[in-house]
Formats: C-alpha cells, sequence, structure tokens
C-alpha cells in the first residue's frame, strides 16, 4: 500500500472482505527482525487500498461493527507494548479484541503471555486445535460504565476509521462455567516439551525418515537421544491411533539410529555407557505405546582410519606428531573422523543427523567444527550446560510426566556418574571439560553477564567475586580472561552452527539478535587491564 509493505489482518464476514486492520507495532528484538519487511501503520490514521480486482477496502487502524458488535484488532507485538493499541480501542467502544499472535517459546514465557491474552493448551502435536468460549458483550459493556477511569473517545469524526456490516448473531443463555486452567510446568518440563516439539514439527517438515546420533557416552549426545525418544512418546500419547503418518514410524529401532565411534583415547566406561543407553532407551517409559522398543545401535572402531590420517600427515610434513607439540591438531582429528561415517548412515536412511553442541561450547567454541558439529539440525545448542546435566538427572529419578505417570530413565545413571568430558587426549590425561575451560556454572554465569547484559570484563570480575566467593579471585581472573578471549576468537564457529531451536529471547544464534564480529580486537585492552 502506498509503495509500502504492512502486516495486516483481514476481517472476513460471511465471505465477504470488509478490510485490513494493519499492525502498528512491529517486533524488532530478541529472535525479531520484522522492520526488515515491514513498515508500521500510524495510530489513528485509516485509508482505502486499492486490489488489482474488486472494490477499495478500508485499512489502517480500522473499528468493525459487526452486527451491532464493535470489533477491534491487535496483531501480536501491539499487546505487548507499553501504550498498546488495546488502550485506545478501549476508549472506542469496542466489545471484542481480536489478536492473532505467533508468540514463540521461553522459558517462563507463559506466565507473562497470560497477562496479556487468553492461553489455549501448549505444546500440542495437533496440527491445530479450535477453543471456543461464550461471552457476553452487554457485561463489558456495563463494566465500563462503572469505571470512573473510562474515557470515551469523542470527537466530531468518532466514526473515522469504522467499518459497518450487518450480521445475524445468534444469542444463547450465557456459558458461566470455569475457564480452563493448565498446569503449571517447571523448567525441566518444559524443556523437555518444547525441543520434542521442534523435533517433531523439524522432522515432518523436512520430510526425513528419522534420525541420527553420534552417542558418545557423554551428557549431550545422551540428553539428544532421550529427547527423541520423548517426542515419539509424547506423540503417541497425545496422538494415539492418530500418529500414523505424523512421524516416520512409531518403532525406536526405525525413528532413530545411534553409534559410538571408538578411537584409541575412548574409555572403555563411555563406550559402556553409550551401549547401556541406546539398548535402555525402549524400556525407559514404561507405558503400553512405548512396548519395549529400542534404538538401532552399532559401535564402529575407527581407530585404523584414525591412525591412517596421523600417519599420512606426518609423513607429508617430515616429522612426528607428539601430544606436546600438536595438542589441538592431534584432538580435532579423532572428532573429524567420526564425522564421515555418521553423515553415510544419515544418507542412508535420509535421515536427520542430529548435533549435539550446548550453548556452553557454542560461547567458547568448545567445539570441533566439522566434527562433534556435523549435521543438520541442533536441538540442545539453545541449553546450557549446566542446566542440561541438571535435566539428566532429573530424566534418571523423575521423568515427564505422560499420561498421568512420571516416567524416568533410570538407565541414565551410566551418564550422569561421569564427569564431561571431550574424551580426545590419551586417558592418562584424565581430560574433563571444566579442567580445560572452568565449572560450567561459572562459564554460563559470565556467558549471561557478558553477552545478555553487556558487562566489561572489570564489571564481571566484581560479579564473580559476590556470585562464586568459594574461587580464588586466580581462578576468577583465569576464566574472565578466558571467556572473553575464547568468544571473540570462535565467532567463526557459531556462524556455521547448525539451525537450533529458541528456548528463550537472548540466545547465542548469530542469525537473529546475538550478531558480533567475525573478527575483532578481542578485547585486548579490557584484558591487559584486568586485575582480581
Amino acid at each position: 500500500h502506498q509503495h509500502s509493505l504492512y502486516n495486516v489482518a483481514a476481517l472476513a464476514v460471511d465471505g465477504t472482505l470488509t478490510g485490513l486492520a494493519a499492525k502498528q507495532n512491529l517486533a524488532g528484538d530478541g529472535i525479531h527482525y520484522e522492520p526488515r519487511w515491514f513498515k508500521p501503520w500510524p495510530s489513528g490514521i485509516s485509508d482505502l487500498f486499492h486490489p488489482c480486482t474488486g472494490n477499495p477496502l478500508p485499512i489502517g487502524d480500522l473499528v468493525f461493527d459487526i452486527g451491532g458488535i464493535r470489533i477491534g484488532f491487535e496483531i501480536c507485538e501491539d499487546a505487548w507494548v507499553a501504550g498498546r493499541p488495546g488502550s485506545r480501542l478501549a476508549a472506542r467502544a469496542i466489545d471484542v479484541i481480536l489478536n492473532p499472535s505467533a508468540s514463540h517459546f521461553a522459558f517462563g514465557k507463559a506466565e507473562i503471555r497470560k497477562r496479556f491474552v487468553a492461553e489455549s493448551p501448549r505444546f500440542s502435536f495437533k496440527n491445530n486445535t479450535l477453543l471456543t468460549a461464550t461471552i457476553d458483550p452487554r457485561a463489558g459493556r456495563i463494566a465500563k460504565s462503572r469505571l470512573a477511569s473510562h474515557r470515551p473517545a469523542l470527537s466530531a469524526t468518532a466514526d473515522h476509521g469504522h467499518v459497518h456490516h450487518a450480521f445475524p448473531w445468534k444469542s444463547q443463555p450465557a456459558d458461566f462455567r470455569e475457564k480452563p486452567t493448565h498446569p503449571h510446568l517447571t523448567k525441566e518440563e518444559e524443556f523437555t516439551s518444547a525441543v520434542a516439539l521442534g523435533l517433531f514439527d523439524y522432522l515432518r517438515k523436512s520430510r526425513s525418515s528419522g534420525y541420527i546420533v553420534s552417542l558418545s557416552g557423554g551428557a549431550d549426545s545422551a540428553a539428544v537421544a532421550c529427547l527423541v525418544k520423548l517426542m515419539r512418546d509424547l506423540v503417541l500419547a497425545e496422538l494415539g491411533e492418530n500418529a500414523g503418518g505424523k512421524i516416520p514410524s512409531a518403532d525406536m529401532k526405525q525413528l532413530l539410529l545411534t553409534a559410538y565411534q571408538a578411537t584409541e583415547n575412548s574409555g572403555e566406561t563411555t563406550r559402556r555407557a553409550a551401549h547401556t543407553l541406546a539398548n535402555a532407551l525402549a524400556n525407559a517409559l514404561a507405558n503400553a505405546l512405548a512396548n519395549a522398543l529400542g534404538a538401532t545401535h552399532h559401535e564402529l572402531d575407527l581407530t585404523d582410519i584414525h591412525r591412517a590420517y596421523l600417519a599420512l600427515i606426518a609423513t607429508a610434513q617430515g616429522a612426528p606428531l607428539t601430544w606436546e607439540s600438536h595438542d589441538i591438531a592431534l584432538q580435532n582429528i579423532q572428532a573429524r573422523v567420526r564425522a564421515p561415517g555418521i553423515w553415510m548412515f544419515a544418507n542412508l536412511r535420509n535421515a536427520l543427523l542430529l548435533t549435539t553442541s550446548n550453548r556452553s561450547e557454542a560461547a567458547v567454541g568448545y567445539a570441533t567444527m566439522d566434527g562433534d558439529t556435523a549435521g543438520g539440525l541442533a536441538p540442545v545448542s539453545g541449553i546450557d550446560k549446566a542446566f542440561l546435566r541438571h535435566w539428566l538427572r532429573w530424566l534418571e529419578t523423575t521423568g515427564p510426566e505422560i499420561n498421568g505417570t512420571r516416567h524416568p530413565i533410570p538407565a541414565l545413571s551410566v551418564i550422569n556418574q561421569q564427569a564431561p568430558s571431550a574424551e580426545l587426549r590419551p586417558q592418562d590425561s584424565a581430560q574433563t571439560d571444566e579442567d580445560d575451560l572452568m565449572p560450567y556454572d561459572v562459564l554460563d554465569f559470565i556467558e549471561r553477564a557478558a553477552i545478555r547484559d553487556h558487562q566489561s570484563p572489570a564489571e564481571i570480575i566484581s560479579l564473580l567475586a559476590a556470585r562464586f566467593p568459594q574461587h580464588s579471585p586466580a581462578d576468577r581472573l583465569r576464566w574472565t580472561r578466558r571467556f572473553f578471549t575464547l568468544w571473540s576468537r570462535n565467532q567463526w564457529k557459531r556462524e556455521r552452527y547448525a539451525p537450533g531451536f529458541h528456548l528463550d529471547d537472548q540466545n547465542l544464534d548469530p542469525k537473529t539478535w546475538c550478531r558480533w564480529p567475525i573478527l575483532s580486537g578481542g578485547f585486548s585492552e579490557e584484558l591487559n587491564d584486568l586485575k582480581s
């Protein structure tokens, strides 16, 4: 309209298009970039839109009088801003405000959303749901007349922007039943339901036949494999016999293939852990629909392939490779030799290869590009490692509620008893993630303070002293330096991560709000001046 693109809601009455209500406030923060495409419509303005065919239509800030019931629109973001259009619509004697919304998921957001609009059931696997309510517009009108604060919009042009259309409303007795309530979900339950729904939706829209996971025996890959199982069980619990066609197969052996890929530095403990978890997934949730189904699991020994690469490169450069001189290269080649085989399983099955990198690793680049980052979807890239480990302990002992019964996965005990480790150095080095980086709770605290809250290195030192007094000043200084150095150095990795699920409004996805230069000064001046 007028050479500009607007986001509008169209109101049709008995098949007749009556007008276009235009969005006045565009979402441009967090994961949203609506101003890239649309212009905001100015408040209080209406115009005529001339389509290619048919009669001109009212467009803009409109009030619809449909058979004596006055209807106005707030479109999604309109309801979330200060001075929302709804307050002005109320002054124009609106009976009903319609709000078409696509409100994204974020932890805890449901409680905020209920303050603005009504709530429907969340995390449904159905294509659509329909909720109905019977209202009495006279009750709202009487309530307004009693409010001293209500100030109607009275002017000589009070009818400007009004659309009138006859409609034979059918009256019926008012429905005074209590409004439906939805159970409060803990963060653990929200995480389970949100990621399960995301996996389900991505699977069917990508027309894939299932999932592939390189199951290392560690926390991240275990979480991803369990989320696939939980997705399957939640789909079957809600849809029952109607689940046919919604997922490629209810048989976990067809739906999920896992592979443990050993090199000479892989430990026996993690090998057993991966094998145990894969075979125990079938019995993890004891309900009639699961019926003792488990993932297809393979154990692949890549030692010869790994050694062949080492020999090839050592010969090419004319010198042996040693851990003392080539630590990072020797670690990365082990992760990379695992990628071709697991990709081949995905190709053979026409399945989605799931990556297992989490948010904490993304922040500091603690991942091998084209190794453990290989895949088409990153289901846990939006969740930090500290919470992921907590969730796995919850899943081991408590588990989600499905059809009124809790279903833990006790087999996770073999995963939860380990300290997280990349297992890329020789076994006698006793490599752990937190020794390489810092405690995960400290890492996640620094990430949010630095990236979400824009705190400087010096400010973070003060925050750490208050939040983590049990750690020495020297450690807090060392960890702060390490975070900012690794964060700045590894933006190129975050740019190449597979698509992931956004579980809060301040994720690290550079395709949304967290845009950072790939090359930067790396906080060198701030870190040089830093004191504990």
